[in-house]
């Protein structure tokens, strides 16, 4: 994961998980991602037991570093945020070892590297508004000539970051399109802005390729089209819709199939905008607002999985 000293406990939904893990009695040995290393072909970490409790001023204990093969642990949560740069390609090799010797690794170490969180609901078009993914400035100035009002963003990042809303009457929006794909040599998605954004951009959280059965709708700020919580959204819970458990029902499988077992999806009004494969967030929203626990839901599952692994 990203450094525990850093994080906000009364969001962070890996906190969630390590409660959870900590409540059943489970021995939770903690990493960041400098700490893996190989010796030929075998996988190492330096590892630190960690304690965890719901204090803000004192929420973890760490034990001395010491170093073992990760091949010992049992079950491998991959929760380190993007960016998703070579550093990251470069743990999945490692951690594609430890899966090779025995350990459950979550979400799979191949299926990180090859969904990409923005193109990868281009697999499933039956779901989404109209979308393109190009670099070259004419062909998405035509995308947005044709489809007025569009949203563009890169294909790498998280939280929001670089997202433009633009439409062809808009003087900046060449230059936009020119900073946001280094003249024509990164490549970007857009899609048809959906006005639906104003009733929020909903997250919904599958366990093994089945849906949580309430999303968090992540509401905009004021003039803002980003209902990111990083960007200043406001998050409220709401029931799946019929349309939201069709969009989970046609995703699932194949989330199964790749070993994606922990998967945030993004919808706005009745279209899927995005697959968080990394490291989806929502857990302590969700649990606060209904009650719920979803971490002992999602081990409860990796413990099934582990068993029948």
């Amino acid at each position: 994961m990203d450094p525990i000293t850093g994080i906000n406990i009364k969001k962070d939904s890996s906190f969630a998980m390590l409660l959870a893990a900590q409540k059943r009695g489970w021995d939770i040995q903690y990493m960041e991602q400098n700490d893996l290393f190989t010796i030929n072909d075998i996988p190492m970490a330096k590892m630190q037991s960690l304690q965890v409790e719901e204090n803000p001023d004192q929420w973890f204990t760490l034990s001395h570093n010491r170093t073992e093969e990760l091949a010992s642990l049992d079950i491998i949560l991959m929760r380190k945020d993007p960016p998703f740069d070579l550093e990251y390609i470069y743990s999945t090799y490692i951690l594609e070892h430890a899966e090779r010797l025995g350990s459950l690794v979550v979400n799979s170490p191949s299926a990180l590297r090859h969904v990409n969180e923005k193109f990868f609901i281009t697999h499933f078009p039956q779901c989404i508004a109209p979308t393109m993914v190009s670099r070259d400035m004419n062909i998405l100035l035509d995308f947005i000539a044709q489809h007025e009002n569009t949203i563009i963003k890169p294909l790498e990042g998280m939280g929001g970051h670089s997202i433009f809303r633009v439409n062809a009457r808009d003087h900046n929006t060449k230059v936009i399109l020119e900073t946001i794909t280094r003249y024509e040599t990164s490549y970007v998605m857009a899609q048809k802005y959906l006005p639906e954004i104003a009733a929020g951009d909903k997250r919904i959280l599958m366990i093994n390729g089945e849906p949580v059965p309430y999303a968090l709708a992540r509401i905009p700020a004021d003039g803002e089209v980003r209902g990111n919580l990083a960007r200043g959204g406001s998050g409220i819970g709401i029931e799946l819709s019929e349309r939201d458990r069709w969009i989970c029902q046609q995703v699932g499988p194949r989330l199964r199939e790749l070993g994606l077992f922990f998967v945030g999806l993004d919808v706005i009004g009745d279209y899927l905008t995005e697959i968080n494969v990394t490291s989806p967030t929502c857990i302590r929203e969700l649990d606060s607002l209904y009650n719920m626990d979803i971490s002992t839901q999602l081990l409860d599952a990796l413990e099934k999985l582990k068993q029948a692994h």
